[in-house]
């Protein structure tokens, strides 16, 4: 059977190829961008970064976030977890620096419910800003 003028087996090929490609983020969404020629059924995959939110869930051992997260939290994430996300999506984010960058992790781990170090992100951020972590946060962007 054809769909427009791509066959089933086509589709097929180009299936196996993105679940090939994306088994290291296993239970993650990973965004995959798929260009392909019809004509001479060649096609390549880009498989990007997962998202932040979903780098801090696995990191926590969890499919979704908090839905109230001033009643329950999501769990409770170190900062060591924060800088590894940091490191892992750095490629992508705008931040200037790297404790910048430490610090949207933050806002995002604000976002899913999680706390940081048993506390809230916010005054993790505000820590950072006063250098308290200097020696814990080190990377460049």
């Amino acid at each position: 059977m054809v769909i427009g003028s791509i066959s089933y087996a086509y589709i097929k090929d180009v299936v196996d190829a993105v679940n090939e490609k994306t088994m290291l983020f296993k239970g993650l969404t990973v965004p995959v961008r798929i260009e392909c020629d019809p004509e001479t059924k060649q096609f390549e995959i880009f498989v990007e970064t997962p998202s932040t939110a979903s780098l801090l869930l696995k990191e926590l051992g969890v499919e979704k976030g908090s839905i109230n997260s001033s009643e329950k939290k999501a769990g409770d994430l170190t900062l060591e977890q924060i800088v590894n996300v940091a490191n892992a999506k750095k490629d992508i984010f705008l931040a200037k620096t790297f404790k910048n960058a430490v610090k949207t992790v933050l806002g995002t781990a604000l976002s899913i419910g999680a706390t940081v170090e048993g506390g809230d992100p916010r005054v993790v951020q505000k820590k950072i800003d006063n250098g308290d972590y200097d020696d814990r946060i080190k990377g460049d962007i």
